[in-house]
């Protein structure tokens, strides 16, 4: 899987918002690297959104679409907060498949829904979108690893993907795809990163 190398330390932010350094030998960040406290104005928000979903069923006018994404297109993108996938494309209900997990990078999980995706519902496209300023690119591999197995006792068996810049992480996932003997259509295969700043895709 990829592994890019380590890159110098840098000053960041990391997941608290607190300034930090990123120590790639030492852990994934130095004062930062023990539990992360809650945030002081969390409250769950699932009753809200039940909530909001009364709302959208009395609204409700998705009737009928088809099991199969209209566009033949499948998108691997990452989980990211800020990118809405659907209002970035101009894309509709029923159009596409959205696979999505942390850094859009593509993993064994993600093959297997797009082998579903183009075997099963006839998905011919595939676009990938990684986005700039990742979370992933904030950590290391072994750093992240190490503050978890300290915390849970268990060092992780999966891979973080941590990578240090989201151009060449792109690049690797289309590679992986390409040479993947399970996924079927690999002619149109693109691949892009999302500015957070200004909403722009730059094709890779």
């Amino acid at each position: 899987m990829f592994a890019p190398e380590s890159p110098a330390p840098s000053s960041a932010t990391g997941l608290t918002g607190k300034a930090g350094v990123l120590i790639y030998e030492e852990g994934y960040l130095l004062r930062q690297n023990v539990a992360v406290p809650l945030s002081d104005d969390f409250s769950p928000s699932a009753t809200e959104l039940l909530l909001n979903n009364a709302t959208f069923v009395s609204e409700f006018g998705d009737v009928g679409l088809a099991l199969a994404p209209l566009l033949h297109l499948a998108i691997v993108a990452c989980m990211d907060s800020r990118m809405d996938i659907f209002q970035m494309l101009g894309l509709r209900h029923g159009d596409a498949h959205i696979i999505r997990n942390a850094g859009g990078v593509v993993t064994d999980d993600v093959v297997r829904s797009l082998v579903v995706s183009q075997r099963l519902l006839n998905t011919q496209e595939i676009i990938l979108i990684h986005h700039t300023d990742c979370g992933l690119q904030k950590i290391s591999e072994e750093g992240f690893k190490d503050e978890i197995e300290q915390d849970c006792g268990t060092r992780p068996h999966w891979i973080v993907e941590a990578f240090n810049d989201p151009f060449d992480a792109v690049r690797e996932s289309m590679k992986r795809l390409r040479n993947n003997s399970f996924v079927k259509y690999k002619k149109n295969i693109r691949g892009f990163v999302y500015d957070v700043e200004t909403g722009k895709l730059l094709e890779v």
